[in-house]
C-alpha cells in the first residue's frame, strides 16, 4: 500500500506529460497539418503525419510496440480495420500498425471537443452521434466516398470503451455491414497491454511494450447483409479468444 501512494504522483505527471506529448507535435506540425486537409485527396499526406504524431506520442510515454503479423494488408487496397478498445493510446497504436493503407477512423463526435486534436479531428475522421439513426446512415455515406477514393476504414466495434472489469464489450454491427456492402475484408486486430499501460483509470499506468496481433483476415465477397451479425460473431470470438489465450 505505501509503495502504490508513492507513485500517485508519478501516475498524475504521467497523464500531464501524455498531454503535453497530444499537443505539442500538433504545434510543430501544425502549417503541414493545415495543408493536408486542405483538399480530400491529400489525406494519404496527413495519414503520414499522423503517423509521425502517434509514434512521438508512444516513444514520448516510454512505450514500444511489437506486431505479431498473420496476414499483412496489401498496399493499395481497402481494408476495414476493427479492434478492441481499451484505452486512449488504441488511435495512436492503430496509426502505429498500419502502415500502407491509410485508413480513416470512424468515431464519436465528443472527441472533436477535444482543443487542437479536435479540430483536425473533426475534418479528417467520419464523426457519429449513436443516438441519432440519421447520423449513423450518413456514416455509411460518408465511409461509401472514402472508400471509393482508395482509403480503408478504421473503427472500434465495440462502440465505446467498456468498464474496467470488462475485458470485451459487444460489436455493435456497423463495421460489419459496412464491410459487407462494399465488399471489403474485416482485419480483426487486438490489443493486449494498453489497458495496462495507459487506461482510463487516473492513478495506473507506466512505460513499457505494448503488444498487437493482426489476425487473419475475414472475406465478405460471397456475404449478405443477413450475414452481418455471423460476421460480427467470427469478428468479436476471435479478439476475444486472443485476449483470454
Amino acid at each position: 500500500m505505501y509503495m502504490k501512494i508513492l507513485k500517485y504522483p508519478f501516475w498524475i505527471l504521467y497523464r500531464i506529460w501524455f498531454y503535453v506529448l497530444v499537443t505539442l507535435p500538433i504545434i510543430i506540425l501544425f502549417p503541414f497539418l493545415i495543408i493536408s486537409i486542405v483538399k480530400e485527396k491529400w489525406y494519404p499526406f496527413f495519414f503520414k503525419l499522423a503517423r509521425i504524431w502517434s509514434k512521438c506520442i508512444l516513444i514520448g510515454m516510454g512505450l514500444g510496440w511489437k506486431i505479431n503479423t498473420l496476414q499483412k494488408p496489401e498496399k493499395g487496397k481497402s481494408y476495414m480495420f476493427v479492434a478492441n478498445h481499451t484505452s486512449m493510446l488504441d488511435i495512436m497504436l492503430m496509426l502505429v500498425t498500419i502502415k500502407d493503407n491509410p485508413f480513416v477512423f470512424v468515431g464519436k463526435k465528443e472527441l472533436a471537443k477535444i482543443p487542437l486534436f479536435g479540430f483536425f479531428y473533426k475534418r479528417t475522421c467520419i464523426l457519429v452521434d449513436r443516438t441519432s439513426a440519421k447520423s449513423r446512415q450518413a456514416v455509411f455515406l460518408m465511409a461509401q466516398r472514402r472508400l471509393k477514393s482508395g482509403l480503408s476504414i478504421c473503427i472500434f466495434p465495440e462502440g465505446m470503451v467498456p468498464e474496467e472489469d470488462v475485458t470485451l464489450a459487444d460489436f455493435k454491427d456497423g463495421a460489419f455491414r459496412l464491410a459487407i456492402n462494399h465488399k471489403i475484408p474485416i482485419v480483426p486486430i487486438t490489443f493486449y497491454d494498453n489497458k495496462k499501460r495507459f487506461s482510463y483509470t487516473l492513478f495506473s499506468g507506466g512505460p513499457g511494450m505494448l503488444r498487437i496481433k493482426i489476425h487473419e483476415f475475414l472475406k465478405t465477397e460471397h456475404l449478405k447483409i443477413e450475414n452481418t451479425k455471423e460476421l460480427n460473431s467470427q469478428a468479436f470470438d476471435i479478439i476475444s479468444k486472443s485476449l483470454n489465450a
